[in-house]
């Protein structure tokens, strides 16, 4: 494969995109759990609301496993590489009501936020490949908008 990007910076780039992945799929079955066990006077509207974040984030796992694909690699795909990969904890630290749930969702995303900010210039500059930046941009920007939606429920 020749797209002007080094093999080896094509390997650092497909590998950091798996961890991201394996953060987003952590994410994904979080926040279905939240939607399948959120309890409480506000269970209805939070069932909703968590029921659009997970839609959200299953469009955010495509697009990354078909970047990953797009540049050569293969995507992990087994719930065992994703425990490996990811940074984030399936352990909840919260209640089952929606505020529980969604400190936990939000610590989630935020830290994906800190991550991907990190890579973006990483990306870039290092591994020469400006369209993993951007689209790394695009994921951040993306997960900035749900923790503010997150973020909104607790006020």
């Amino acid at each position: 494969m020749e797209i002007g990007i080094k093999p080896e910076n094509l390997a650092a780039v497909a590998h950091k995109l798996a961890v991201m992945l394996a953060d987003e799929f952590l994410l994904y079955t979080k926040t279905r759990n939240a939607h399948w066990n959120v309890e409480g006077a506000d269970f209805y509207s939070r069932h909703k609301f968590f029921e659009d974040q997970y839609e959200q984030l299953d469009e955010t796992m495509d697009d990354i496993a078909e970047r990953i694909r797009s540049i050569g690699h293969y995507a992990p795909a087994t719930l065992k590489e994703f425990l490996q990969l990811t940074r984030l904890t399936e352990k909840s630290r919260e209640a089952n009501s929606g505020n529980g749930f969604t400190k936990d969702l939000l610590a989630d995303h935020e830290s994906i936020i800190v991550h991907l900010r990190e890579n973006i210039n990483r990306f870039a500059k290092e591994y020469h490949d400006l369209g993993t930046s951007d689209f790394i941009t695009g994921m951040m920007e993306t997960h900035e908008k749900m923790a503010w939606m997150l973020r909104s429920h607790l006020k």
